[in-house]
């Protein structure tokens, strides 16, 4: 009976086997999304130092985003 017991609490008791599982599952979760948070840090400061260094990447996002052109420039649009 004690060997049960003593079983029973290795397993399912405060700090047991299957409390330890759960507490490891939901650490590999938080370390997945905290690679993809760093992953998303990383491509944000890459832009943002784009944006400080040149002129480059916000002509790009003027013209992606709000359509514009440089003086002079003919624009085609093809529709399909």
């Amino acid at each position: 009976m004690l060997i049960v017991f003593l079983q029973h609490r290795l397993w399912y008791g405060t700090g047991g086997m299957m409390q330890v599982y759960e507490y490891q599952q939901q650490l590999d979760t938080l370390k997945k999304e905290a690679q993809e948070n760093q992953e998303r840090n990383d491509a944000l400061y890459g832009e943002v130092l784009n944006l400080r260094n040149g002129t480059e990447a916000i002509e790009e996002r003027a013209r992606h985003e709000l359509g514009m052109i440089k003086p002079n420039e003919t624009f085609f649009q093809v529709i399909e």
